[in-house]
């Protein structure tokens, strides 16, 4: 547990008093160069950047987990609780302590004390969870406190009035996960309780920060900003309540210097020019600093000046970044990770995946039917990594109207909370037909004009894959081992390129290189599915050749017909798929550096010869 410079060490006693029941890390069946460095106070850093205060608190530590038995039953005695349990984690996973596959019930339980002045008159107590997998029903000093929903989105709820101020307080959480269990469909992206090729180990619990923040009791709860390549920026600042409270807000560049400042009312938008910003691109990453007011609320964030459009350029439909078409290439970007299953062992970590794109190269990534926490988009913002954001698919099975409803609800969410990232550039509404109604009607018409709506500024791929019947902005290919982007040819189950949208590759590549079994998931159904990778490559010298030859097909689609981007598969590789730049454990990476380099390179150069902008390579580690 970590406590702020603003709040003192008062939480620290009652956690480590959480230590008794004796915390290890388990041996999961491949480590990283991190597993056994994660320690006991995870994730430190401030969750959730783009709406930072002063006065909070991490409750990330040791906490206690005891299985469950059924919904609705009675919050457990203190004594009957069996495990200690690492929050954020996977229970699934080894960082977690527990390592325990399908567990559909299970409760958590920590102690905190409430910071001196936090819930003094006129402040109210704020209880956030980054994401809880699947759904969480809190308890603050056996009262109830609320329930929240879907796996992948942060919540809070205001526990003011639970509170003991003076003294020790207690948290439980029921948490309720059947992941992809027959009679069950919600977004659960690439996790089942049968793992097996491209299907993974699920993730079950709190994975992500756990945080107590103090707020007036009228505050800032979202912030929308709009900042755009003419400097036009549009904010809307949204209140607990309906409110029409002044609000101020000012823009600071990365000298620290204020370069504009205005002021507007609480819950409706307003507008003001910053004069010739230095705009937000995959070359030059640059942002913003916000400071933003209301009454006794100071709310710190930032924004990249950046505007995406379609265009036309030589009679083909481009997707045009501040007015030029740049080639995207980038990875197919799943985010497991074999000691922490969806938590990654720490932000070092997370990085370093995102770093060796960048260092190849690579301008773009698809994050793949996964959310990540807010830290891992923030560091896409700051390398200059444009993003393409999945919804989380369902099960492939065809869901009822009900289960639509409340999928579509949370596809809302996520648009909602990611919609102001700058690096997000495309939202994916379905991936491969998972989950996709194709009978009586297509609802991607529909979601994809609701998208517009909550996110005029983003591009939308209604069907990346397939089954396309012509929404959305992007016609989506995805062909293995070698690209169809754009091209008079296509494989089923894509479609024939339509010249009424932009074209992509949204998957290809795809080869694999079987390693020693120090890099591989030691799981035997792993291993036995290592084979229905698309392309197993025997040696290294032929992946590469393999890669070279893959690129340079979709460098002369480039250049011959109308691909505008393209994503290869996969950053790396996941339990029994072996076709990553990476292996598993990050600690192999397959890619001749200088050959990737000049490949990728001469996408970028052949855009440049169709009426695209020159990329030069720049580094921004």
């Amino acid at each position: 547990m970590r406590s702020s410079l603003f709040t003192g060490f008062l939480t620290l006693v009652p956690v480590l008093g959480n230590l008794a029941l004796g915390y290890e890390v388990q041996t999961p069946p491949l480590d990283t160069d991190w597993t056994y460095s994660v320690g006991t106070d995870p994730w430190p850093e401030y969750p959730r950047p783009q709406l930072q205060r002063s006065q909070w608190q991490s409750l990330n530590g040791i906490w206690k987990w005891k299985k469950g038995a059924y919904p609705g039953e009675a919050v457990p005695e203190s004594d009957s609780f069996t495990n200690d349990i690492l929050v954020p984690s996977c229970i699934e996973s080894a960082l977690s302590g527990v390592m325990k596959l399908n567990q559909t019930y299970s409760w958590y339980s920590t102690d905190f004390n409430v910071p001196h002045g936090y819930a003094q008159k006129g402040q109210k107590v704020l209880l956030n969870f980054e994401a809880v997998d699947y759904q969480a029903t809190v308890y603050v000093n056996e009262q109830l406190v609320g329930t929240h929903t879907g796996g992948y989105w942060h919540f809070n709820f205001d526990i003011t009035k639970y509170l003991t101020p003076s003294g020790n307080n207690t948290i439980h959480v029921f948490v309720f996960d059947p992941t992809d269990a027959e009679g069950y469909m919600h977004p659960v992206g690439k996790q089942t309780r049968t793992p097996s090729h491209i299907f993974y180990t699920p993730c079950t619990g709190i994975w992500q920060t756990v945080w107590l923040e103090s707020v007036p009791e009228t505050h800032i709860t979202q912030l929308d900003v709009i900042a755009d390549m003419s400097g036009q920026v549009n904010v809307t600042v949204g209140t607990t309540c309906d409110s029409s409270d002044p609000v101020a807000i000012s823009v600071i560049n990365s000298a620290g210097k204020e370069v504009a400042s205005a002021k507007g009312v609480a819950n409706k938008p307003f507008e003001f020019v910053v004069k010739s910003p230095d705009l937000w691109s995959p070359d030059s990453p640059t942002l913003y600093n916000l400071t933003v007011k209301l009454g006794g609320d100071t709310v710190t964030s930032y924004t990249g000046f950046r505007t995406l459009s379609v265009g036309e350029i030589e009679g083909v439909k481009r997707p045009l970044l501040n007015g030029e078409f740049i080639f995207q290439f980038g990875t197919l970007d799943q985010g497991f990770w074999p000691d922490g299953i969806y938590t990654p062992p720490n932000r070092e970590a997370m990085v370093s995946d995102l770093k060796v794109l960048k260092d190849l190269g690579l301008n773009m990534l698809r994050k793949h039917i996964k959310v990540e926490n807010a830290l891992f988009y923030q560091a896409c913002d700051q390398l200059g990594l444009l993003l393409i954001q999945d919804m989380p698919s369902m099960p492939l099975r065809t869901p009822d109207a009900d289960q639509q409803a409340d999928w579509e609800r949370q596809l809302n969410i996520l648009i909602q909370q990611h919609k102001n990232f700058p690096s997000i550039y495309t939202w994916v509404i379905y991936n491969e037909g998972w989950g996709q109604i194709t009978e009586g009607y297509y609802p991607e018409f529909n979601i994809t004009t609701r998208i517009r709506q909550l996110d005029p500024t983003r591009f939308v791929d209604a069907t990346t894959g397939w089954y396309d019947h012509g929404a959305g902005d992007w016609h989506d290919n995805h062909h293995y081992a070698n690209p169809q982007c754009g091209t008079p040819f296509y494989s089923i189950q894509s479609t024939p390129y339509d010249h009424q949208r932009i074209a992509i590759q949204g998957e290809f590549g795809g080869i694999g290189n079987n390693v020693s079994a120090d890099h591989l998931w030691k799981v035997d159904d792993a291993f036995n599915s290592i084979n229905q990778t698309y392309e197993i490559d025997q040696d290294l010298d032929a992946y590469n050749y393999r890669g070279h030859l893959l690129l340079s097909e979709l460098r002369d689609q480039i250049q011959k017909y109308a691909c505008s981007a393209a994503v290869w598969t996969q950053t790396t590789d996941v339990e029994g798929e072996v076709n990553g730049f990476l292996t598993y454990d990050r600690r192999l990476q397959r890619t001749d550096k200088e050959q990737w380099r000049s490949d990728i390179q001469a996408l970028y150069d052949a855009a440049a010869s169709r009426g695209g902008k020159a990329s030069k390579r720049k580094m921004t580690l």
